[in-house]
């Protein structure tokens, strides 16, 4: 692929606009549950400036995350331009450069931080503590973290316990039990991503030393957690059914299809390049959850 040197397109493809529905689900999620009990509290109406905020948030320090994960692992040598198993990215095919780069690391939290900001409007002070968490382990993630095999942990807490309980919170003071499960299987989801990326690469990531679950576990063990994943999200889903808002259980099992479908085809594929297929799948699959449970949580 030809493209020009800290051009507009390199930047759009560092940015990996393709892992933008990782952080939009999460924000779905929390909206639609507190748009569901807003009428249950009446003092705190629900903001659609608060909503486009948390959003916004999410969006930037996802596109953040991607380029400190750029940066990060051509710095360490994970990304290797010959031995690269999944999609390109920009320093190591040299789209981007590594100054140019550090910059926009740089004016990218600086940017999430100001978006962020007036949420305390919204959230109350105990926003700045989550924000400031939110980009600590934004860098600690890529730096260490999923060098031990914590990313799993990481995406747990921060595409699903976080931004859901956090953009409901800050719409209603408020959380409950149903909030907390949907976040938990909210997470769960997401991490599926992590596992397909993980399962592709565990033999580079092996080789280069870093310890993903994926390289603990094993092979068989991680297509086991991959299709579990799915399971578990919507049994957990019967939550909703428990608090009446059954649409919202029913409607993700068309996502368990899905899901299974691209579990089946990760098996067939199992090594390569090719597992990139499962990884768009498996990116489609999660935004199919979020908007099927949003649009049962609204029913």
């Amino acid at each position: 692929m030809e493209v020009k040197k800290n051009s507009f397109k390199a930047w759009i493809l560092a940015t990996r606009p393709k892992t933008l529905t990782g952080a939009a689900v999460p924000v779905m999620i929390g909206l639609a549950l507190a748009w569901k009990d807003s009428a249950q509290y009446i003092g705190h109406p629900f903001s659609w400036t608060a909503a486009v905020l948390c959003l916004l948030f999410a969006f930037i320090m996802q596109i953040d995350a991607n380029l400190i994960n750029d940066f990060v692992d051509y710095a360490k040598g994970t990304d290797d331009r010959e031995t690269r198993l999944g999609p390109e990215r920009a320093c190591a095919q040299g789209w981007v450069s590594i100054e140019a780069m550090k910059h926009a690391i740089a004016l990218t939290t600086i940017l999430a931080c100001l978006v962020g900001l007036p949420l305390v409007l919204y959230g109350g002070m105990e926003m700045i503590l989550i924000g400031m968490l939110c980009v600590v382990f934004c860098f600690l993630y890529t730096t260490h973290l999923s060098y031990i095999g914590m990313g799993d942990v990481l995406v747990l807490a921060f595409f699903g316990l976080v931004p859901v309980s956090m953009t409901y919170y800050v719409q209603l003071h408020a959380t409950t039990l149903e909030v907390i499960v949907a976040a938990v299987a909210c997470g769960i989801v997401i991490d599926a991503l992590l596992l397909v990326n993980n399962f592709r690469d565990r033999d580079t990531d092996k080789a280069a030393g870093k310890n993903t679950l994926v390289v603990r576990i094993g092979e068989k063990a991680t297509m086991q957690l991959y299709m579990g994943v799915g399971i578990v999200a919507c049994l957990m889903g019967l939550v909703f059914g428990f608090n009446g808002s059954w649409w919202a259980f029913v409607l993700p099992l068309a996502y368990l299809l899905l899901h299974t479908l691209t579990f089946l085809k990760m098996k067939s594929i199992w090594k390569g390049r090719e597992l990139n297929k499962c990884l768009g799948e498996t990116a489609r699959n999660i935004f199919m959850y979020g908007l099927l449970v949003s649009i049962g949580l609204l029913l």
